[in-house]
């Protein structure tokens, strides 16, 4: 077989293998794209031994965005498997300057509008004229809108010919234009440094450079935090860029630093002294939404004067309002604990947040009331509120809850925070209906910013106390101290014996029927004893041992009870699959309804929903006559996938209702409190 003959061979099995590869890739699959690929030449017959420029456009539907080379914190650029012919070489695609976009407290590297990546392709010199020069290949990319993001690909080609590698003008302007948009490089090189927890940049700039709203994009990973605020200085010839670091990396790095007015400079930092900070510069920095601010705030105020009225906290407030009734209604003692109440609520508050902000910046995936995920917690949660328990119902006395004793000054503000602490810790279960815009906000809101609505929960919940505190007409309704008050703290040890037996319920979901519940059942045990022990010596009781006795008697059968009652509910069949994106991804190619709900075994809303609307016969009975496919999210261990996804969509915090109708390209997200006919009326659409 001759050379000419070997040549038209290679061109036919390249010919078919394109074929091929667009057979796999066809139009439908084109169309599904978000963001939709087209490659084209500057000039389609490059000469033997010249070059032509490849642009791949880039085109986004409304409210989607593409990634920079370095995606930042979330999302990446675009990758290529190249298909060319033998003599022909491409180059990297270089990208033009892009823009910093915050979403869920992550800086993100993006462009929001139609945008090219410019290539360079040489053509050996002793590729014959007329020889088919056709460049495929297959592109990987990102598309994201704010709420959720999906890999996408497709098969990209241009044909070319090996010609005389004249351009068009019309397609030179229009090559033009896009190499305009590119960054500039920088001809000489910058340096940078690290200093305790900042990285320092110095780039060479003369002073007559105008600069307006500047942002360094730095393309070298493990470096600098991406969403840190950017100081921007200069002094004399360079600029001076402070960050946060974030990463072990050394050596040279590649950045981008933006000047303004889709201007740019790449450039290149070595290791190397920085000058001192000069004459500051405005930056472009991750500034806020005041209004999504304000009202996440003022929404997690309205949710925590609500959380007063759940099981587990309108007891703890009751009694706090009348050991005011027993004081007398002093003034300054109401105050005080008032005031107290309030610091011990909003710190906590505050803590929690903190630490959930702390663990998402560490890279875990964790969400609002994180702390019921650990059995560690919930073991200790769950001997606290059987203490309240037990002292409510007067097994033993404390100076906070009872006894009719006057607390002391100093007795008081300690009693008044400790309570305000506990009540905020244990409302997080029940916040996920009335506080999931307002936390979900906090995924978007820098920490700065997203803290102080942690904070508005905490205030929320201690309003009513400050009101009794310092609105003396409040104080003066207050009923009378009598024989009433002892039966009404008994009367309150029912929704906190609730509570109790909720938290053992989900200490065995969690730890399973086996070994692994052992220490937490011999640890209630010893709480139970040693409580009632410590009553019956408080009432002089020297038959002590029978209490002792029959608290362990009262422990194991409690563990049993829980036991026999989790077994059945864990046997029990579910009402839909196991979430996972593979399984949505196939529960939506059947062409049936699909219905996503996430949940917990601590969300009391949840289980409310589940039991009121979701399992009810009728409910069910019209899912099964549309075929809908169910699956569930369990978020009670934690479980990074499910968290990824509650942040998809602006959520931190269940529970998550999503309604994927036939053909949708987007669920519609149901509302926080299901009822029987919103359920069947999806269902019959």
């Amino acid at each position: 077989m001759n050379f000419a003959s070997e040549a038209f061979v290679t061109r036919v099995i390249r010919a078919v293998l394109v074929l091929l590869a667009l057979a796999a890739f066809n139009p439908v699959h084109a169309q599904s794209t978000h963001i939709q690929p087209k490659l084209v030449a500057e000039s389609a017959t490059p000469a033997p031994g010249g070059s032509t420029t490849l642009a791949l456009t880039m085109t986004p539907e409304k409210t989607w965005h593409g990634y920079w080379a370095n995606g930042g914190d979330a999302g990446f650029g675009l990758s290529i498997d190249w298909n060319a012919p033998e003599g022909v070489t491409i180059a990297p695609f270089r990208y033009p300057v892009p823009d910093a976009l915050v979403l869920f407290g992550m800086m993100n590297h993006v462009y929001e509008h139609p945008y090219a990546l410019l290539a360079d392709v040489s053509v050996d010199a002793s590729v014959a004229p007329g020889s088919d020069l056709t460049v495929s290949g297959v592109a990987n990319w990102l598309a994201c809108t704010d709420k959720v993001c999906v890999p996408e690909k497709a098969v990209i080609s241009v044909a070319l010919k090996a010609g005389d590698g004249k351009v068009a003008p019309a397609e030179r302007t229009r090559f033009d234009g896009w190499r305009a948009l590119l960054p500039q490089p920088l001809d000489r090189h910058g340096t940078w440094e690290r200093r305790g927890d900042m990285v320092r940049f110095a780039i060479p700039l003369p002073a007559s450079t105008a600069i307006d709203a500047p942002h360094l994009f730095v393309e070298t990973q493990d470096l600098v935090d991406y969403a840190a605020p950017q100081k921007f200085s200069r002094n004399g010839d360079y600029i001076i860029v402070e960050t946060r670091l974030k990463g072990e990396k050394t050596g040279s790095v590649s950045a981008l630093l933006k000047l303004g007015g889709g201007r740019g400079l790449s450039l290149t930092l070595d290791p190397g002294s920085v000058p001192a900070r000069g004459e500051a510069i405005a930056g472009q920095t991750a500034g806020i939404d005041i209004g999504l601010f304000w009202t996440a705030l003022g929404g997690a105020i309205v949710g925590g004067l609500i959380l007063n009225l759940m099981p587990c906290v309108f007891p703890i407030l009751s009694l706090k309002a009348l050991s005011l009734a027993r004081s007398g209604g002093d003034a300054r003692t109401a105050k005080l604990e008032a005031l107290a109440y309030a610091a011990g609520a909003i710190a906590t508050a505050l803590f929690l947040g903190g630490a959930l902000l702390a663990l998402r910046a560490a890279g875990e995936q964790v969400g609002w009331a994180f702390q019921l995920q650990h059995p560690v917690s919930v073991l200790a949660l769950l001997i606290l509120s059987l203490a309240i328990t037990l002292n409510l119902l007067g097994y033993y006395e404390l100076p906070s809850f009872g006894g009719g004793q006057a607390l002391t000054e100093k007795g008081g503000a300690a009693g008044g925070f400790w309570t305000g602490a506990l009540a905020a810790f244990v409302a997080t279960p029940c916040s996920g209906p009335l506080l999931g815009a307002a936390l979900g906000a906090t995924l978007v809101l820098p920490a700065w910013a997203a803290l102080p609505v942690f904070g508005g929960l905490g205030l929320g919940l201690a309003l009513p106390f400050l009101a009794i505190g310092f609105v003396p007409a409040l104080r003066r309704r207050l009923p009378k101290p009598g024989p009433w008050m002892d039966r009404f703290r008994k009367w309150m040890a029912l929704p906190m014996a609730l509570t109790t037996l909720a938290l053992a319920w989900l200490l065995w979901r969690q730890l399973g029927s086996g070994e692994q519940l052992l220490w937490p059942i011999l640890a209630v045990a010893m709480a139970l004893v040693l409580l009632t022990h410590y009553g019956a010596i408080q009432r002089g009781d020297r038959r002590s041992w029978l209490l002792i006795a029959s608290g362990l008697l009262l422990a194991v059968s409690l563990a049993g009870a829980v036991a026999e009652v989790a077994e059945a509910e864990r046997t029990a069949d579910g009402s839909g699959s196991t979430f996972s994106p593979d399984a949505l991804a196939k529960a939506r190619a059947t062409g049936k309804p699909v219905f996503v709900y996430f949940t917990a075994d601590w969300c009391l809303s949840c289980k409310a929903n589940e039991a009121g609307a979701i399992e009810r016969e009728t409910v069910q009975k019209a899912f099964d006559k549309v075929s809908v496919v169910t699956l569930v999210g369990d978020w009670t261990n934690g479980d990074p996938v499910i968290t990824r996804t509650l942040a998809e969509h602006g959520r931190n915090s269940v529970p998550l209702y999503l309604w994927y109708a036939p053909g949708a390209a987007r669920p519609e997200t149901l509302p926080q409190i299901l009822t029987p006919g919103l359920l069947t009326d999806k269902a019959q659409r």
